[in-house]
């Protein structure tokens, strides 16, 4: 009978020893791994389409490490001494490693996406088989993983989130298997790599030790539950001390209370917090939301597993599924106190949608395919029912509509628009970069063009000041930061020469970017992001709807070393000549 050979296919549990079993696994297993390697493929050509591209994000950790390979680069950068600070220590070793191996660090960000996809994938659908030994569903939990991480930047940002997946993963699969020295070894692993996860594996262990039952405060009476709990707290702190001294040198972290008094995090701005609708701040704001970026979702059809093992009569495979469903609780739990810690303490430790975002997934995408294998399940014993006059209807109905979920469900990446999500920036200006490949080391360049973020990566040379590098989380940091953006503003839009010639001099800077539009008021007034540096922005573009000159506009053809169709790079060295000229000659002085 058509049905019973389904069900033996799709939703038997495997059995030790059994031949059929280990076919079912490396089938399924097999198919896992071609769905992640498909996905994967598909964003690889853009990495490789252009020898100048980047992940957007990977600008901020990746430009520094150019250090392992020429300690002289970047000397006295005060954009790469922060970042490097920030920069978790089990990832920094991992590309200095690799440089020591002669991998250029933007390739290695290119291959790891494979690399992390292909164990994420492996362990979700072993974490998944810990729960529920049916090999089907296994294949849907790993699917629904993989499309949601697809889904947003959460595997080709060469950053340190992305070892979030794998590593969570592997520790719950060896919690799973009871092995302390593995939950030990990964709890290490992911506070060297990404710290705040940590805190959720700490809290999971904590929560182990205790559960309500009955009405009634039950306390674990087994003995490795303590053990594991104390040994792995102790590697944890081993652990984090050293990346919290680290992270320290530019700190403390801004409280919410001087964040609501800055523009950068209020709408528009550069970080963009702070949400009129406090539905949106807490629900699915990208950064404070606790169900922020949750998608797709298929993935909430985990909802439905709680429902489902209430009503275990009426799905017979709910028998084998084990004790490891327990876990799903105390993540949860776990997940959803260090969010509202994080909202506590805003922002030491970092956003508090890290804490739901990343294991949320995990949780709704292995629940999503233990619920669907149940009710698939399910309809197929109801089809095996005694006979009756509408069996084929029964039959023709549930076999199509099961088949259409599941089509539906691995056909649903082709239904987006852009899937995966893969945000990596092309360079705009190649020449520019070779331009200042050639030039000296310490070179410093100043600009408020978004091609400067682009500037550290591909050309390897200091910037004053970038966008991408704005990010206002240590009070040091961005305190001189914003100093130098509210300088450079001023600075750039002067009529007065030696208030431009102070500035270079105050910061060393050698060479001066500028777009060809940059001295057209709407080029202020379009620009959020200079638009938070105020009162400069606003006096600056004051000046320009009065039309008075800057002393740059003036300098731009005689001093010009490097020009494209957009963009004019200024020597700081030319500048400063004309200053010694300019009694004579008359240029650029102005009060």
């Amino acid at each position: 009978m058509l049905v019973t050979q389904l069900r033996r296919f799709l939703t038997v549990p495997i059995a030790k020893k059994d031949r059929n079993s280990r076919f079912s696994v490396a089938f399924w297993f097999s198919l896992s791994l071609c769905f992640a390697v498909s996905y994967i493929a598909l964003g690889l050509p853009q990495a490789f389409s252009n020898e100048y591209v980047v992940g957007d994000n990977a600008r901020e950790y990746v430009s520094w490490m150019y250090r392992y390979s020429n300690p002289e680069l970047f000397p006295h950068d005060l954009i790469a001494d922060y970042f490097q600070s920030v920069t978790p220590i089990g990832f920094g070793a991992l590309y200095q490693v690799m440089s020591g191996l002669n991998v250029d660090p933007v390739l290695l960000g290119k291959i790891l996406p494979m690399v992390i996809s292909l164990i994420t994938t492996g362990y979700a659908f072993a974490v998944c088989m810990q729960i529920l030994p049916v090999p089907m569903a296994g294949f849907l939990a790993t699917l629904l993983l993989n499309q949601s991480i697809c889904l947003h930047d959460d595997l080709f940002s060469a950053c340190p989130r992305d070892f979030i997946y794998p590593l969570f993963l592997v520790f719950l699969y060896y919690l799973l298997r009871r092995s302390l020295l593995g939950v030990m070894l990964l709890i290490a692993l992911q506070a060297l790599f990404y710290p705040p996860i940590a805190f959720i594996d700490v809290g999971i262990l904590l929560l182990r030790l205790w559960d309500w039952q009955n009405g009634r405060l039950r306390f674990s009476q087994d003995s490795q539950d303590y053990l594991l709990c104390a040994t792995s707290v102790g590697v944890f702190l081993v652990a984090i001390v050293p990346y919290a001294i680290k992270s320290s040198q530019f700190g403390p972290a801004i409280t919410a209370a001087m964040a609501r008094t800055i523009p950068e995090y209020l709408s528009g701005g550069r970080v963009n917090y702070f949400h009129l609708n406090p539905v949106s701040f807490w629900l699915d704001g990208r950064d404070s939301g606790v169900l922020a970026l949750i998608s797709p979702p298929q993935l909430f059809i985990g909802l439905l597993l709680p429902i489902i093992l209430r009503y275990r009569s009426r799905f017979p495979l709910t028998q084998q599924v084990t004790s490891g469903v327990k876990l799903f609780k105390p993540i949860v739990l776990a997940s959803l106190s260090m969010f509202f810690i994080a909202h506590a303490v805003a922002f030491r430790l970092h956003w508090p949608s890290r804490y739901t975002h990343h294991t949320f997934k995990i949780v709704f995408a292995v629940a999503a395919a233990i619920a669907l294998t149940l009710m698939l399940d399910a309809a197929f014993h109801w089809l095996q029912q005694p006979t009756n006059s509408r069996l084929k209807g029964r039959q023709f109905f549930t076999l199509g509509t099961a088949g259409m979920v599941g089509a539906g469900l691995i056909i649903y990446p082709s239904s987006l628009k852009v899937f995966p999500k893969t945000p990596y920036v092309v360079g705009g200006a190649p020449g520019l970069y070779k331009f200042l490949q050639q030039q000296p080391q310490d070179s410093l360049i100043a600009s408020l063009a978004s091609e400067a973020d682009n500037i550290p990566v591909f050309a390897k040379r200091s910037i004053l000041v970038g966008r991408e590098y704005a990010l206002p989380f240590h009070t040091k940091y961005y305190a001189q930061f914003r100093q130098r953006m509210i300088d450079l503003i001023y600075a750039q839009y002067s009529q007065n020469l030696n208030q431009v010639v102070d500035f270079m001099h105050k910061y060393g800077v050698k060479f001066w970017l500028v777009e060809r539009t940059a001295f057209k008021p709407e080029y202020i007034a379009n620009n959020k992001w200079i638009q938070q540096y105020q009162p400069a922005a606003t006096t600056a573009m004051a000046k320009l709807q009065l039309y008075r000159t800057p002393v740059l506009s003036k300098l731009m053809k005689s001093c010009a070393v490097f020009e494209t169709e957009s963009l004019v790079l200024l020597k700081a060295e030319c500048i400063q000549q004309a200053k010694s000229s300019h009694s004579s000659s008359k240029i650029g002085v102005g009060l």
